[in-house]
């Protein structure tokens, strides 16, 4: 199976700039629990590099993993950056002293997130800044981001940030957001075992926004069933974590991955799954489970 990360085919932010389909997360970077440090800070500069050597031109970050962490790492292993690659962050929570998430949303500390980014990843403006939506009980689908959003849409506005997204949204809170800037990403949960976001994908798809979905291969608290896949990664001679990320690919040509991981092994494997070309039967059969 070959690692060509351009065998997927590319994307344009905002339609102004390209990246390969295939990129790369780099929460898994950080220690346990995406806080504090790595075991191994040196594979983890490692798995970076071998990103970027693979081809990949698109990696997501922020500046809550670790905190900090992960964007030092990045801008330790990689700067000065190859011309090309796509740094993408988000705001919109924080970490307390124990690793608890909590939102950020309040205008200074979506400024001063910002300011963060900018400093560790030592850029001078965000290629693209998404606003993270933070799920809360008492902040509904309905709850408006207007305030934020129009916070990053200002900074977009000096320069500071080149394309804004969202993460975590609804579409009420997209159509939000649009009518604030454009927005040239959503960020959301989706895949092959949760599909409920499908509608979504096919707005993004209509309006020619990239579609991003966190966890493309599930999470520690909701891991992909794989022994569905087990027929389709058999008849290709590939492994199941690698047909659930061509399903992805496969399912809309907006879609853009960011599988993360912190081995070389996996990372190889990840960018390997741009190269499958799946089959009538496999949809089928996939599109069943």
């Amino acid at each position: 199976m070959t690692t060509d990360v351009n065998a997927a085919g590319t994307w344009q932010f905002g339609g102004t700039l390209p990246v390969n389909r295939m990129g790369f997360g780099a929460m898994q970077l950080a220690g346990p629990g995406v806080f504090g440090p790595p075991a191994d800070p040196a594979t983890a500069t490692a798995v970076l590099r071998r990103a970027v050597e693979l081809g990949v031109n698109h990696i997501d970050t922020s500046d809550f993993y670790g905190p900090h962490v992960v964007n030092q790492l990045i801008r330790e292993a990689l700067h000065p950056y190859p011309e090309g690659l796509a740094l993408v962050t988000k705001v919109g929570a924080r970490r307390d002293d124990t690793g608890g998430w909590l939102p950020a949303h309040s205008p200074d500390e979506l400024r001063a997130a910002v300011h963060d980014n900018l400093e560790h990843l030592d850029v001078p403006a965000l290629d693209l800044v998404n606003y993270r939506v933070h799920d809360e009980v008492d902040a509904p689908d309905d709850a408006s981001i207007a305030e934020g959003f129009a916070v990053l849409a200002d900074l977009r506005e000096q320069g500071l940030i080149r394309h804004l997204g969202v993460s975590n949204a609804s579409a009420r809170q997209l159509d939000e957001a649009l009518s604030i800037a454009p927005v040239a990403q959503v960020q959301n949960a989706f895949n092959i075992a949760l599909r409920d976001d499908a509608p979504m994908v096919a707005t993004c798809a209509e309006l020619g926004i990239a579609y991003v979905p966190f966890f493309p291969l599930g999470s520690a608290f909701a891991q992909l069933p794989l022994e569905p896949l087990s027929g389709v990664a058999g008849r290709h001679g590939v492994s199941e974590r690698q047909v659930a990320l061509a399903w992805l690919l496969d399912f809309s040509p907006c879609v853009l991955l960011i599988p993360g991981t912190s081995s070389i092994a996996h990372l190889e494997e990840n960018v390997g799954a741009a190269a499958i070309r799946l089959t009538d039967e496999d949809r089928t059969e996939l599109d069943a489970q």
